[in-house]
Parts: C-alpha cells; sequence; structure tokens
C-alpha cells in the first residue's frame, strides 16, 4: 500500500502511491473517512512519483526524475553516491560474520503474521477492519510450484517452502548476505530451485541482490550460479528454453548453460542502451522474459521498460535462441512502443497466443493525459497468433477492469492500475489457454482469452455492495499483486504487500481465497517501541510497510494490526504501552491513550501533524518530513515530544498534544530551521537538549555523490547551530543516541558505505563526542563496513543494528566489536529497542519480524 523505495540501485527506484489504509467497521458503506484518508494523500503523491518522502529541492527539475527518486531507504544505503557495488554488501556480510560472538541466542517475538481484522482493534477511520484481509505478512514477492512443493519468496525474508500446499511452512535462504528475493524458478527437468535475489518491483525499499542460487534439495540448501557477473542486479524473472537460462534483470539480459557446472559465468546478451552519463534508470532494465512454447527454445522475448521511461524502452525479440547479438527491437502492430515502460510477458502453454501487460511511463510521469483520471497502466493486450511482432489488441484498460467488480472507485483518483509502476503480473492457466490471470492492485480473471474480466480479489471490501450488509463481503487478498503461481493440480497461488493466498483456478467467484499467512514470518518493521503492558507483561508498538502500526501485547507473540496502511517511527510511554504515538507517513502521527482499542464507532486515534503532507495541514506546516520521518520523546520528560523535517518541531504536551487545521491549535512549536533543502533523517532529545541529523540535497545525482549534503544540528549549550567537523563523513546519519547520564556525550550513527566503495563517502559508521558535538572521534573500529542503522546504549554496552546482523562493543573499550548473539536471520534490521527493564534488546527486522535478546551483563 504505501510507497517503498529503491535499494543499492537507484535505477529500481519506486513511486510514492498510497494503496492501504482504511475505515472501520461501523462506518456506513457510502462514506469511509480511512479511505478518503488514502484517497485526498494519494492525489497529493501521486505526481511525486518517487520521492520516497523526500520531495526533490525546487531547482527546476521533473519531480518524477527518476535520480530524484533515490529515495530515503536507497539514500542511507548510496549517499553521497546514487549506487553502489552489490560486492559492498558481500565483502561487509563476510566481515560481519567472522568476527567473535558475544551472548546467547535471539528468539522470534512475532508470530509472523499480523492480524489486520483483530475483533476490539475498530477504529472508524484509521484500521484496517472490514477489509477482509485478515492474517497478513510482508511482501510475497516471488512464488513457484513443483508437485507438491510451493515456494515463496519475500521483499527480505528469503525463501520459505511448503508440501502441504502453504498449510505449513519453513524458512530457507536465512543467512545469506541479502534476504531480498526478486524471482523463483523450477527446472522441470531436475526439479532444482533457482532463486534470483534482488527484488525487482521498483518498491521504495528493494535491495538489490547477490546473483541467483540453485537448490537441489528443495530449498533447504543453495549454491550460487556463476561468479559475480549479476552483483547488483535485481532478477525479474528467471525461465529457461531448454539449453540455457535466462535472467531479466536491473542490468540487462542475461543467459548461461542449463546444464554444466554451476561456477559457469553468466553472459550478457542484451543491453542496447550505452547509458554515457551512467544514469542509474539506464541500466538496460529488464522486466520481463518468455520463451514461446512448441518452437524448440528458438523465440525469445524480452520487455526492456523502466516506469519513468527511456529512450530504449521496447520489446526485444530473438529468434535464434536468445544468443548474443540477435535481440533485435521490434515495432509492434497495435502496441505504442514509444511509451512501454515495466512490462509483464505470458504466453499461453501452447504458445497460440501472447499477453502483455503495460505500464505507460507517460501516464505515470504526467507527461500525457491519462485518458482515466489516475491510473498508470496502458492495458492489457493480446497477439493472438503468438508473434510478438503483432497484431496487438487491447483487451482491457483501467475502464475494463474498473467496471468488473472492482473496489477501486472508477473513475477517481484511484483508479486499476494507478499502481502498475509497483504490482503487475500477467499468467495463463497452464491447463486451459483461454484462461488468463493479471495482477495489479486487485487480480482479475478472464476465462474467454481477454474478451471479458472479472475481479476475484478486489482491492478491500469497502466499496463494495455487500460491505454493511447482514451477509458481508467474503475475505479478499491483501492488495498490491507481485506474484503468481499455478501447480500441475490446478491450485493458484497468489503473492501480495501482505503474504500468499491460494485457491483453485475453477473457483471464479469473489469468494475461495486461502489466507497462507499463518505459518509466513516475514513481517516488515520499520521502527520498534516498548512499554508496561497494563494488562501484564512488556507490549511493543511497531510500524511496518504496507501493514500499518502494529501491537504486540505483554505475555503474547500474536501480533495485532489497530492502525492501517504504512507505519513508520513510535513513540511508546514506557509506564504505559496503552499510550502510543504512530506514524502514517510523512510525520503524520496520530495518539492512542486506549492501545488502539475501539469498538468501530469510537475514535481509538487522534491525528497530530504539523507535516504539510496530511489531508488538513496547518498554516506554516514542514514541507520536507521523510517518508519515514523519526520523531522522539525526551527520554527525561515524556511530555517533551520533538519532530524535524525543514524545521525542528517541538510540544510539551507529550499524549496531550493537539494539531488541527480545523480547530486552530497546534500545540508544536518550530525552534529551528535547517534550511529550505534540508530534511531530517535522525532525532535525538534528552535531558532538554536535542541533536538531529539532515541531509539537504537529500537526492545523490551521479555516481561521484554531488547533490547530497549531511550534518547534524543541535541545541547544545542554548543556542541553535551546526556542527562541522572535519572527520564526519557526507554520508546519511542514521540515528544519533546520546548517554542517558549526559547529553554532551554523544554517538553519530552512518549508513552507507566507506570510500572504498562509494567515492567521497569518508570512513566510519560509528562516530563519538564527549562535548556536545564540538569535536568526534571515530569508533568504528573492526566493525564490517555495512550500513548501520540504530544504536542503543544498555549495560555499559554500545548495540549497533546494521543490514547484516547487530554488533556490541563495550562504552570503556568501544573500538572492538563482536556480534551480538546467535541465530538472527540477516535481514536488514532497521531498528532495536530496549525493553523497560534495560537487560532486553529488541530487534526491528524488515523482512523477519521482531526478535529479542536477554543481555549478558
Amino acid at each position: 500500500m504505501l510507497p517503498r523505495a529503491s535499494l543499492l540501485v537507484a535505477a529500481m527506484v519506486a513511486t510514492a502511491v498510497l494503496t492501504g489504509g482504511t475505515p472501520g467497521v461501523a462506518v456506513p458503506r457510502t462514506h469511509h473517512p480511512s479511505a478518503d484518508r488514502q484517497f485526498a494523500a494519494l492525489a497529493r503523491q501521486i505526481h511525486l512519483s518517487n520521492t520516497g518522502g523526500m520531495k526533490p529541492a525546487d531547482d527546476g527539475g521533473d519531480p518524477d526524475d527518476p535520480v530524484a527518486g533515490t529515495l530515503q531507504f536507497a539514500a542511507a544505503r548510496t549517499a553521497p553516491s546514487a549506487t553502489v557495488s552489490g560486492a559492498a554488501l558481500a565483502a561487509g556480510a563476510a566481515a560481519g560474520d567472522r568476527l567473535p560472538v558475544r551472548g546467547g541466542t535471539w528468539s522470534e517475538v512475532t508470530s509472523g503474521s499480523a492480524g489486520s481484522e483483530t475483533p476490539g482493534y475498530a477504529d472508524p477511520s484509521y484500521s484496517d477492519y472490514g477489509s477482509g484481509w485478515g492474517l497478513v505478512t510482508g511482501r510475497a514477492s516471488a512464488l513457484a510450484t513443483d508437485g507438491p512443493w510451493v515456494y515463496a519468496g519475500f521483499a527480505d525474508g528469503g525463501v520459505w517452502r511448503s508440501k502441504d500446499a502453504g498449510r505449513t511452512w519453513s524458512p530457507g535462504f536465512q543467512h545469506a548476505a541479502t534476504e531480498s528475493i526478486g524471482s523463483l524458478w523450477v527446472n522441470p527437468a531436475d526439479h532444482s530451485l533457482w532463486v534470483g535475489t534482488g527484488e525487482a518491483n521498483t518498491s521504495a525499499d528493494n535491495y538489490t541482490g547477490q546473483g541467483v542460487y540453485r537448490s537441489a534439495d528443495h530449498g533447504r540448501t543453495f549454491r550460487r550460479v556463476g561468479g559475480s557477473e549479476l552483483l547488483n542486479a535485481q532478477v525479474a524473472t528467471v525461465t529457461t528454453n531448454g539449453s540455457y537460462v535466462f535472467a531479466a534483470t536491473s542490468r540487462g539480459l542475461w543467459r548461461r548453460p542449463l546444464s554444466g557446472p554451476l561456477d559457469t559465468p553468466w553472459q550478457r546478451v542484451l543491453s542496447p542502451d550505452p547509458n554515457p552519463d551512467k544514469d542509474p534508470a539506464r541500466t538496460s532494465i529488464i522486466s520481463s522474459v518468455t520463451v514461446r512454447p512448441g518452437g524448440h527454445g528458438a523465440t525469445v522475448l524480452a520487455a526492456l521498460g523502466f516506469r519513468n521511461g527511456t529512450p530504449y524502452d521496447g520489446l526485444y525479440l530473438s529468434t535464434k535462441g536468445g544468443a548474443p547479438g540477435t535481440f533485435q527491437r521490434i515495432r509492434p502492430a497495435g502496441l505504442d512502443d514509444s511509451d512501454i515502460g515495466r512490462t509483464s510477458l505470458a504466453y499461453a502453454p501452447d504458445g497460440s497466443a501472447l499477453y502483455a501487460v503495460v505500464q505507460s511511463p507517460a501516464y505515470t510521469a504526467g507527461k500525457r493525459p491519462s485518458p482515466m483520471q489516475s491510473t498508470s497502466l496502458k492495458g492489457v493486450y493480446k497477439s493472438a497468433n503468438g508473434d510478438p511482432n503483432g497484431p496487438w489488441t487491447l483487451v482491457a484498460d483501467a475502464g475494463t477492469l474498473g467496471r468488473s467488480g472492482s473496489a477501486q472507485s472508477f473513475p477517481s483518483t484511484y483508479e486499476p492500475g494507478v499502481g502498475s509502476w509497483y504490482n503487475q503480473y500477467v499468467r495463463v492457466d497452464p491447463r486451459d489457454p483461454q484462461h488468463v490471470y493479471v495482477g495489479l492492485e486487485e487480480i482479475y480473471e478472464s476465462r474467454d482469452g481477454g474478451a471479458s474480466w472479472t475481479t476475484i480479489a478486489p482491492f478491500w471490501n469497502y466499496t463494495l455492495p455487500c460491505y454493511g450488509t447482514a451477509t458481508g463481503c467474503p475475505p479478499t487478498v491483501h492488495t498490491d499483486q507481485h506474484a503468481i503461481a499455478i501447480n500441475d493440480e490446478g491450485r493458484l497461488y497468489v503473492g501480495s504487500d501482505g503474504g500468499v493466498w491460494s485457491r483453485l483456478t475453477t473457483d471464479h467467484a469473489t469468494a475461495g481465497w486461502h489466507d497462507l499467512n499463518a505459518g509466513l514470518h516475514t513481517l516488515q518493521y520499520f521502527y520498534v517501541g516498548a512499554g508496561h503492558d497494563p494488562q501484564g507483561g512488556t507490549a511493543l508498538w511497531g510500524g511496518l510497510q504496507d501493514n500499518g502500526a502494529t501491537l504486540v501485547r505483554g505475555n503474547s507473540h500474536d501480533v495485532i494490526q489497530p492502525f492501517a496502511g504504512d507505519g513508520g517511527d513510535v513513540i511508546v510511554d514506557p509506564d504505559n504501552a496503552d499510550r502510543a504515538a504512530v506514524e502514517y507517513t510523512y510525520g503524520d502521527i496520530a495518539v492512542t491513550t486506549v492501545g488502539g482499542r475501539s469498538d468501530g464507532t469510537a475514535a481509538a486515534f487522534r491525528e497530530i501533524s504539523p507535516s504539510c503532507q496530511i489531508s488538513a495541514p496547518i498554516a506554516g506546516c514542514d514541507p520536507k518530513m521523510q517518508f519515514i520521518a523519526p520523531f522522539s520523546a525526551d527520554r527525561t520528560d515524556g511530555n517533551r515530544w520533538v519532530i524535524s523535517g525543514r524545521y525542528v518541531w517541538e510540544t510539551q504536551k507529550g499524549f496531550g498534544t493537539v494539531c488541527s487545521k480545523a480547530g486552530g491549535t497546534c500545540d508544536w512549536r518550530p525552534v529551528y530551521d535547517l534550511g529550505e533543502t534540508a530534511s531530517t533523517t535522525a532525532v535525538e532529545a534528552d535531558n532538554g537538549v536535542d541533536y538531529v541529523g539532515w541531509c539537504g540535497p537529500c537526492l545523490p545525482s551521479d555516481e561521484d555523490g554531488s547533490g547530497f549534503k549531511s550534518g547534524i544540528a543541535t541545541d547544545y549549550g542554548g543556542t541553535w547551530h551546526t556542527i562541522t567537523a572535519p572527520n564526519l563523513p557526507n554520508r546519511y546519519v542514521t540515528r544519533i543516541v546520546s548517554d542517558p547520564t549526559r547529553p554532551a556525550h554523544v554517538y553519530a550513527v552512518y549508513g552507507a558505505y566507506s570510500r572504498k566503495w562509494i567515492p567521497g563517502g569518508g570512513v566510519g559508521h560509528v562516530f563519538e563526542s564527549q562535548d556536545g558535538g564540538a569535536t568526534w572521534r571515530d569508533i568504528s573500529g573492526n566493525l564490517p563496513d555495512v550500513p548501520a542503522d540504530a544504536m542503543v546504549i544498555a549495560k555499559g554496552q554500545l548495540i549497533l543494528a546494521t543490514d547484516h546482523l547487530l554488533y556490541v562493543a563495550d562504552v570503556r573499550t568501544p573500538t572492538r566489536w563482536s556480534r551480538l548473539g546467535h541465530g538472527l536471520p540477516s535481514s536488514v534490521t532497521t531498528d532495536i529497542t530496549l525493553l523497560p527493564s534495560g537487560d532486553t534488546v529488541v530487534a526491528a527486522t524488515h523482512g523477519r519480524g521482531l526478535w529479542r535478546l536477554r543481555l549478558s551483563r
């Protein structure tokens, strides 16, 4: 549902588009406050098409420029450069794995899936109650089947396998350098599973890959295929023509022999864009490749298509088995080859017909008026004779799909295909060449070769006639579709931003979906906070990608989702976790003092945001909040909160804060202006002293890092000022942590990589100041060179979260680091917090949920 941001390679940047958030059960069907909130926000954000929460500087540039979309998640890992080699992560992860281990074994806190419709948590404006989604988990990016086996790949959760149609799952690929999965393919000849790493959904939190891996034992163990050729690529499709395996990637189309030694290198066979300026969006992004059945593997068709468009976008055809030098760009009859963006391709099982879902770069960037109001979908096309040259005919557009039982209002600001740059697929039933599935935000089905369509998985229930009736609506699939597989027995599996669902291909109604998320543990957290649960134990609040703000009550592993949409930072009252502040994106803060509980009529949340990027901003609002904007409560004064974008804002009223345009009152007060181009990346408040990390401009514009600048500001000493220190890197400041006993003693944490990998990146990930930031020393010592994301101080130790595991050092000897604990998956750890007792650390991973470890001293 909401935006997401590309990582490590700016070529796969995302568009900031809202698709989540919902009303509550008791709201009349004709009016849904949460849906109104989401759609109003969408109307604002849809033109920002990928600024990932950071509006570009007002420099006359196109806000849809793909370089301006080197989003927050990406900038924290690449800045000051626009890209970084995948070898950097591989080397850093290997160095981290060599460090000695201190501490015990990590244990999983979360049950794996979140209850999006938990009874008693039905806020009428902010919850997903009534959506029909049920249990949800992290983004499923790839699916494959093999006889009784089904495999699911996740955005940053690795590969999961099931031998009982998804009733139970087992994790695999959990300790590799990256858990980001772009594609799955099973070789029918030997039943081997092939995994393309690097999610390729142009999402705001895509992580580039480490190549293609193969498993000969149903996903228990893996070996890399080829050498380092596919480092830093995102693999959208893996397939074969019988002799060669093809990989469609963000860095061109590659092939290698299907058989033979696994270390036989990949060979690039299609990369038509010379990209003389090294534009990260001009790397010949191949979004799909397919082989025509029945032709002995001779016909290989690839789609080159970036969502914002390049001069080389189009269809490329080889009739000689995909050999190097045999691909030619074709001018297909019936297709506008000047407006082909991200494209998905699929043949009928007998090769008799060919289908394509095409996204329009012109619609997405606003360079041509869409024939509808808000869609980025060019259309669903069919070549009825299977010839890639056509003639092609349009068999569905946003209007066709909007009238097929869709829950997306039509015409409106949120029509079918509005996010087709992010979510799309097409698949033909292997047992019926007339039976076609298309996934966008919803799932559509045609049983007559595209002549007619039915919405079989609506976006949600709220806009449907069945909503609010005595019988109610049947469960539906979570929105934003990314993956599809059909097994030999006729069972369909689909993957979306909420996980995996299945049904029989003989089912054609909206009812009949089976939620398979109970056994999948792939929740994608951005932040986590802890407090005493009034009902006993310690409760944890957290913000998730596309699955809102969640609550894990004390003495429980069950995950409740009281708050919809994308979740961000949180503040939790350490003495009473029923009091929490959560973020919807862009600093849009809402508070609850009842633990998110509602019967569907009473509001559980109240909005209190000084951000400009909300439905009704106050006068003088902040225009530069990050997509996930940091905010904090003062460690010694729970009523003093600080949030920052361009301006540093302070309130002295904590959970009693009011900020409303309608009421004309706002308790937030701006106390410092960081400057016109600045946006805050880290906030620390302690004993009345504040530190903020910022960037401005925040978007690297080229490989040498020009266009990016970072810094730190503080009011230590009584007045606000910018810190200047020659040894601090010009990289993304991910966290600032002050000593609880002495605010002048402060640590700064930096993302991205050192100058070995990034020109101008400097050296070091953790810096210490004893004098309020006047001088700093690098205490990174033997830390691996990987992006550092968060830090806490506990029991005389510094605990650091990174993109590859956690590390610990003594405060007195801070340059000697060890790995912290055993058993933590290598999913990116975006945040860490301490339980109120101070003796246990909780890690928020961006693909494997929440984990905890009791500290040994």
